[in-house]
């Protein structure tokens, strides 16, 4: 009865772990899409200026 409980909050658990992963990567992706977008912005008005 012990063995199973654990297995299952370890099963749980593993999920739990991946899907947060997988979601923070995906968060990053993003900023990191955000931040290029910026840049590109800031450069795009300083050759504006020259």
């Amino acid at each position: 009865m012990l063995k199973r409980v654990f297995m299952t909050l370890l099963t749980l658990l593993s999920i739990v772990g991946a899907a947060a992963t997988l979601t923070g990567c995906n968060t990053m992706e993003g900023a990191g899409k955000d931040v290029q977008q910026a840049g590109q912005a800031i450069k795009n008005e300083a050759n504006e200026r020259r």
